[in-house]
């Protein structure tokens, strides 16, 4: 037994004796922490499209996240802050105009409260700066209903064109530009875009700011008389030149607002609302009552809506704060079974003015116009879409295609003024209808005779001409009355479809922002 015992103990202390064997290099002091790669970390953003992420892409990742949690969102921003700082005069400037304003900083701080923490939330699930995050304080001061004189527009200031490349629809019903969630996806896409492209966040920003080709070109003629290619190098437009700086001071605010007296409004570190799926049509005021909020704290979170109701084909979610969502859940199953909706979608069958088109749909014209905002003195083209009440007999919600297509086209409304032109030898009334562009019946109807009339060499033909609103008539080629007469004839003006192709109601104008 004695024995039995010796070598167990030998064995024991071999074993002891392995386990501490050094590995050929020196020890460790107990507390000194392991050695870091002095090789900087490069972050990987990706160019395709992006998809959630999973259990098994975290695999590998050699970063040691802090359990600890943030005390608030400003807390958890500063932890996510990871652009290279920029230091230089201009930011001072901006540091010290932002700073002398802390009325300006509050209600910027307040308003970004309820977007903050969704944005914050997608910036670390695709692994972006959150410095990005306070960018929106820079675009539009964190106000999704912004609209700048070039019509970019949203809290990311998107133009209509960048906006659609982006499919951010803008339409009569909505302008994604202002939705709170498809505004912010195409901001990161296209801010992750603009990194892969020149592989610098400084970089990244200007070409937001000033347009990605503007940007390449500034680098290429650097490089062509050999010079350098960062931003601070670039030359470039004083808005251009200024917007980094401006990130840079909003950065440094919120990272030591106690150096800049800045009073900073507490923002919990958890979601502000919830998106809640709508199965059918449904007015706003309805969704309001039912949630129990405001128009106004409606609107906020959905800015996007541009009608007194949402269409689901094209939004088929609404944003709600987060436990007003559940009263509205509650609300919306208990609701009896049947319309939610009192608008609908008509097509104009063909163009109309706008009083016909409301005697059709059974509205006053002034409601008409303000509900579609429809200008004075314009017609309605045909194959237009309409808002206009719902009647009980429409069981059907508005379709997808219009939901997303929808549209309004305008043409110029066209009066008509009387005149009196001389009929040359053999005319009738359907040569006179053919040389003017009227039909013959109008004539007709115009002179109280038959349509296959002839008319004596000399006779005053009585007509009435389109006229443009505000145009000053024209005589018709040698054959005009001596002088128009007043519009209180005999007969009233007969109103017709302008042959002329209305303006475009867009604008075409080249402004700096290329967004």
């Amino acid at each position: 037994m004695k024995y039995l015992y010796l070598w167990s103990l030998s064995a024991l202390l071999a074993l002891t004796g392995c386990a501490t064997t050094e590995t050929g290099g020196p020890p460790t002091a107990a507390g000194d922490a392991p050695k870091i790669s002095s090789v900087p970390h490069t972050p990987n953003y990706p160019s395709g499209p992006l998809s959630p992420i999973n259990a098994a892409s975290l695999q590998g990742n050699g970063a040691v996240t802090s359990l600890a949690v943030p005390d608030d969102l400003w807390d958890r921003i500063r932890r996510g802050f990871a652009m290279p700082d920029l230091e230089n005069d201009l930011v001072g400037n901006q540091e010290q105009w932002y700073s002398s304003r802390p009325d300006y900083i509050q209600r910027m701080t307040q308003r970004s409260s309820k977007y903050m923490f969704h944005i914050v939330e997608e910036l670390e699930r695709r692994g972006m700066p959150t410095e990005l995050a306070l960018l929106p304080y820079i675009e539009s001061a964190y106000n999704p209903q912004a609209v700048s004189s070039a019509k970019a527009a949203g809290m990311w200031q998107f133009m209509p064109a960048t906006g659609t490349y982006f499919d951010l629809k803008q339409n009569m019903f909505r302008d994604d530009r202002r939705d709170v969630l498809a505004s912010t996806r195409a901001a990161l896409d296209y801010l992750q875009k603009l990194y892969n492209m020149f592989g610098d966040w400084h970089l990244a920003l200007a070409a937001y700011n000033w347009g990605e080709g503007s940007v390449g070109r500034a680098i290429a003629r650097n490089q062509k008389q050999g010079l350098g290619g960062a931003y601070t190098d670039l030359s470039m437009p004083d808005e251009t030149r200024n917007y980094v700086p401006k990130l840079q001071a909003v950065k440094n605010i919120i990272a030591h607002p106690e150096r800049f007296q800045a009073e900073l409004p507490l923002i919990e570190n958890h979601p502000y609302f919830q998106a809640v799926t709508l199965d059918r049509d449904i007015d706003t005021a309805q969704v309001a009552e039912m949630a129990g909020v405001t128009m106004d704290e409606l609107k906020s979170l959905n800015p996007s809506f541009n009608r007194p109701v949402i269409f689901k084909a094209g939004t088929p979610q609404v944003l709600l704060p987060w436990d007003n969502a559940n009263v509205f859940r509650r609300n919306l199953q208990a609701h009896e079974k049947g319309q939610y909706a009192s608008w609908t979608v008509w097509t104009v069958p063909s163009t109309m003015t706008v009083a016909t088109a409301a005697g059709m749909v059974g509205m006053s014209e002034n409601d008409l116009r303000a509900v579609n905002n429809i200008p004075p003195r314009m017609m309605v083209k045909g194959g237009s879409s309409l808002m206009v009440p719902r009647s009980a007999a429409v069981k059907q919600d508005v379709s997808s295609h219009l939901a997303d297509n929808a549209h309004i086209a305008l043409t110029p409304e066209v009066v008509t003024r009387r005149t009196t032109v001389k009929a040359r030898k053999g005319d009738t009334v359907a040569r006179v209808a053919q040389r003017y562009r009227v039909t013959a019946a109008q004539v007709a109807d115009w002179n109280d005779i038959g349509v296959k009339s002839a008319f004596k060499v000399g006779h005053q033909v009585v007509l009435y001409m389109p006229v443009r609103v505000g145009a000053a008539p024209a005589p018709s080629g040698g054959h005009a009355a001596r002088g128009s007469r007043s519009s209180n004839a005999k007969k009233p003006a007969v109103r017709q479809t302008a042959t002329k192709k209305a303006p475009s109601k867009r604008s075409t104008s080249t402004t700096k922002k290329k967004r």
